[in-house]
């Protein structure tokens, strides 16, 4: 485990230049007396690692020392972008990437980094198994075409020609977003029945912006659903919230007060439920029952003597 850090500390400095005891704790997720501790051991095994104290002071490398600490191939690089973002060892593996990946791979491999996006926001479904991932992800960072069976929502199984753009991780799910027949598609992995990588280029554009793409997708998606629009006000940390969980049709103005939308009903008591008692609900009678009949339900199960309409519900 040290040595890890140890190696960490080295590609810190290499990647970023001086930084303070401090900085590299934060990063480190150890105390600075550690980093101490570690900076000093790096200079007894030879390593031009050096402290400035003072205002503006750090520590930093030697000027010019450069060393290849992993001697990643092309090919590594690239399994290494393709493995699961969201582990504990992603961050301490991709800060040896960039650091320390071949000048003359540096590039190719930067390019095939933008083909994957994670993020914290999705549909908000539950996790599903992912089977056919790893061959999906290997078509995306190789740039290969794909042929593979495919069940859209309310379709049974058919078989597609895909040019793979990227993958997107969101609302624990992966989403590939490829092109077929020309046309931008997003297909969620789970839903894949069978994946074969072909040895064909994938016919794709050489730069990409998968996070505006997923959210052009979502939105398109979102229009094809039925939905219910609930009036509210809330605060602005609060419609950052809700916003995870519906679609908003009006911002909030000064007052708080906007339109958001949601799948239906109980999807849309879920969420405003989740937000109670910092949000109210303006204009939807049928919401603003339905959260009544809950709440009265929960202070019954607590077997409480209500005498009048609980606080603090709209």
């Amino acid at each position: 485990m040290r040595a890890d850090r140890l190696l960490s500390v080295l590609m810190l400095l290499r990647h970023r230049g001086t930084m303070t005891a401090a900085q590299l704790a934060t990063e480190l997720e150890v105390s600075p007396r550690t980093v101490l501790r570690d900076v000093e051991s790096l200079s007894t095994a030879g390593v031009p690692v050096y402290t400035d104290r003072g205002r503006g002071g750090g520590i930093s490398l030697l000027p010019g020392y450069r060393t290849d600490l992993t001697g990643l191939t092309l090919d590594e690089t690239k399994a290494l972008l393709a493995g699961a973002p969201d582990s504990p060892a992603f961050a301490s593996a991709m800060r040896k990437v960039v650091a320390a990946v071949p000048d003359a791979h540096r590039l190719e491999a930067a390019a095939a980094a933008q083909r994957i996006h994670v993020r914290p926001d999705g549909f908000a479904r539950a996790a599903v198994p992912e089977p056919f991932l790893g061959e999906l992800q290997r078509a995306v960072i190789d740039g290969l075409r794909v042929r593979a069976v495919y069940s859209a929502r309310g379709a049974g199984p058919a078989e597609r020609l895909l040019d793979p753009v990227g993958l997107v991780h969101a609302g624990q799910a992966w989403y590939l977003m490829a092109l077929r027949d020309g046309e931008r598609r997003t297909y969620r992995t789970s839903r894949f029945a069978s994946v074969t990588v072909l040895s064909e280029p994938a016919q794709r554009p050489v730069d990409v912006d998968l996070a505006a793409e997923f959210d052009a997708s979502r939105e398109s998606f979102r229009d094809t659903l039925p939905t219910i629009e609930v009036r509210v006000r809330a605060a602005p940390r609060v419609w950052e919230k809700l916003a995870m969980f519906g679609r908003v049709l009006a911002p909030p103005g000064p007052d708080g007060a906007g339109t958001i939308s949601f799948a239906d009903r109980e999807h849309a008591v879920w969420a405003l439920w989740a937000a109670l008692p910092n949000v109210e609900v303006i204009d939807s009678p049928s919401i603003r029952d339905a959260l009544r009949a809950r709440m009265l339900a929960a202070v019954a199960a607590l077997d409480m003597d209500v005498e009048s309409e609980p606080h603090g519900i709209p």
